[in-house]
């Protein structure tokens, strides 16, 4: 670990980037720190019930992964809800004036329709990740296929090469996708965000004044983020790919029944990272890391200001956070 990056400990605290501000979850509680004015922070509670408190099952190893990653998913969207309206109300981002069909919809079925629309959304995007991340890949290498004759060949070496073109093209379409959207000024400052959460963290860790001066002083790239988690689930799915049959249909329909036990491996890895400094455990986060340069970009000294309200309001005064101490 570099000297700019060795901490005093390691803590268990993690967050994500909201629309004009940051959630930050501890061992007790998750708060959002929202930016409502040139000197004014909002910040609120977030509760919801984890799949983890409510039985044992939950807290397994593997599984944990999987109850882990379905929490997040629900307490960053009830998070990100939260943040966009204290931004609407306060001014920070700007409301487009509704168009009259907008206007008409809203009318005629009021809240209602919001919610049918976004049940809708996130049905489409689902299906939309599912054709992208598994029949995609294995379409394309189909074309390869065609164009050379060798990798239909068949032969336990196809296998091996199926899942490593596959696992690149997923690699390629994730990455494709993040560059894409960074590139609009309202996910830059999302990304912007990110790296304010990153760089409190590490202030924390290195058990540094909890200022916006030292915060900036510290790197962007943090080994535990949900960035790597993502590089990491794509780079397991190589690996159990090399198991999987070839089939234009059957291949990724196996890969999505298989997809709880890729999260499951992916989490334990980031958790064991967490635990770790070592060359192994390096070459584990390296990949999240090199992801991290288009997911997190420099914040400015606003901006860790609300993250630094954000984590001081989530740091137990009994040190339940910490996960490990003197790790370097």
């Amino acid at each position: 670990m570099s000297k700019k990056t060795e901490t005093k400990k390691i803590t268990s605290i993690g967050g994500s980037a909201l629309i004009e501000g940051i959630m930050m979850r501890g061992p007790k509680k998750s708060t959002v720190a929202v930016r409502t004015g040139e000197d004014e922070i909002y910040t609120e509670d977030v509760k919801i019930k984890f799949l983890s408190q409510s039985n044992k099952f939950w807290r397994l190893p593997l599984i944990r992964g999987v109850s882990g990653m379905i929490d997040s998913m629900r307490l960053s969207y009830k998070c990100l809800m939260l943040s966009a309206n204290k931004a609407l109300e306060s001014g920070e981002i700007e409301e487009e004036e509704p168009s009259k069909f907008e206007k008409w919809i809203d009318e005629k079925f009021g809240d209602k329709f919001m919610k049918i629309l976004m049940v809708f959304s996130s049905l489409i995007g689902v299906v939309l990740a599912v054709l992208l991340f598994f029949f995609l890949p294995t379409w394309i290498f189909g074309l390869l296929g065609l164009a050379f004759p060798a990798l239909n060949a068949g032969g336990d070496g196809i296998a091996f090469w199926q899942s490593v073109i596959e696992g690149i093209l997923k690699i390629a379409i994730f990455v494709s996708y993040i560059m894409l959207v960074s590139m609009t000024p309202d996910m830059k400052r999302v990304f912007q965000y990110h790296g304010a959460e990153h760089k409190t963290i590490f202030c924390y860790e290195r058990e540094l004044e909890l200022t916006p001066e030292n915060v900036m002083k510290q790197s962007r790239f943090h080994p535990r983020c949900g960035t790597s988690f993502i590089l990491l689930m794509l780079l397991v799915g190589i690996v159990i790919g090399l198991f999987i049959p070839p089939g234009l249909f059957l291949r990724p329909l196996i890969k999505i029944l298989l997809l709880p036990l890729t999260m499951g491996i992916g989490y334990e890895l980031i958790k064991f990272c967490g635990k770790h400094d070592n060359w192994l455990t390096r070459i584990i986060a390296a990949p999240g890391l090199w992801a991290q340069r288009v997911t997190t970009k420099e914040p400015d000294e606003k901006m860790c200001e609300v993250a630094i309200k954000a984590i001081e309001a989530v740091i137990p005064d009994d040190g339940s956070d910490i996960v490990k101490n003197g790790c370097c």
